[in-house]
């Protein structure tokens, strides 16, 4: 048996600032650290206490930071994968949210979606950002070990999974899994068929137990 068990960060500092995420380099806010404890302790309940586990995570801070907190729980370091940052969003990075909603010109429903130019300077397209997760998937799965967790952002997630369910790239580009700030997705392949089963996806029970605790404390 093969298992991966995918995190979303969980709450950083652009969202409460309502900024554009993609690759500006915020941080975990004091709720997202809280949050953050209580992802690890749910990835430990789905690793094996004495399973050798790789643990992947993307290069920006509030991924880290969680994966450092994760990496604690498991008694493992993490190892620095760039290709799993979110989607670029050019120079709008790091801006008010609404200055994005302004100018962004949405995909057709149909035709060539993955190539859209969404109207931003820099900005990656679909199929840049689809790619580069796609490899970062290769590279995790062409580690031998049983058990990984790897510390991503929502959009990226989407293509995380179409990666590990083996849908083609060019079909991509109308897939959306929505998923929530510190939730986690549990992938699995089996040893008789190898098939690849998407177990859970964005569970977040483990952030309302913390949030019950931290409203009882205030």
């Amino acid at each position: 048996m093969r298992r991966i068990v995918v995190v979303t960060h969980p709450e950083a500092t652009h969202h409460v600032a309502g900024l554009v995420g993609g690759w500006f380099d915020s941080e975990l806010t004091d709720r997202g650290r809280r949050q953050a404890a209580a992802i690890a302790a749910r990835v430990r309940q789905h690793v094996p206490a004495d399973a050798d586990v790789r643990l992947w995570t993307s290069d920006l801070a509030r991924a880290a930071q969680t994966a450092e907190v994760v990496g604690a729980r498991l008694g493992v370091r993490p190892t620095l994968l760039p290709a799993l940052r979110e989607k670029s969003y050019g120079v709008l990075e790091g801006r008010p949210q609404g200055e994005l909603d302004a100018v962004f010109v949405p995909p057709p429903p149909d035709g060539d979606r993955l190539h859209h130019d969404e109207g931003i300077a820099g900005a990656e397209t679909k199929a840049q950002f689809a790619a580069r997760v796609y490899a970062a998937v290769a590279e995790i799965l062409a580690d031998p070990a049983a058990h990984h967790v790897v510390v991503t952002h929502g959009f990226a997630l989407t293509f995380v999974v179409a990666a590990w369910i083996g849908m083609p790239l060019d079909a991509a580009g109308l897939v959306n899994l929505r998923a929530r700030s510190g939730g986690i997705t549990v992938l699995e392949q089996d040893d008789f068929f190898a098939n690849r089963a998407v177990l859970t996806l964005d569970e977040t029970a483990h952030l309302e137990q913390t949030e019950y605790l931290n409203d009882q404390v205030t």
